[in-house]
């Protein structure tokens, strides 16, 4: 049987995914080339390539590399809501993705 995690315990994973996400901003931010359309727009064009389908683990790391995303980002997207898996096993993204893209062509 495994141990149950204390609150401390989990407090301290919190902070550490924190500072994994903050070293992976920076490494991002340190590597980006200048000639890379912004993150915003590259965000918006993942989203729009991906739509409503669903994706393998496999098929989701390679639009996030493709647009410029190291696969881990994946983690941060299920995190924020932006992304989910489902029984399937298939990525999708949420209606807050959804949501954010539409709002983006119409921001009326």
């Amino acid at each position: 049987m495994e141990p149950t995690p204390t609150p401390q315990a989990d407090r301290v994973a919190a902070a550490l995914r924190q500072i994994s996400a903050g070293f992976a901003a920076l490494a991002d931010a340190v590597s980006a080339d200048p000639a890379e359309p912004p993150e915003e727009d590259r965000h918006r064009a993942l989203i729009t390539e991906w739509g409503e389908r669903g994706l393998t683990r496999a098929e989701a790391s390679a639009l996030f590399r493709k647009h410029g995303f190291s696969p881990q980002a994946a983690g941060g997207w299920v995190r924020g809501d932006w992304l989910e898996v489902r029984g399937d096993g298939r990525r999708y993204l949420t209606e807050r993705s959804l949501t954010w893209r539409a709002e983006q062509e119409d921001p009326g």
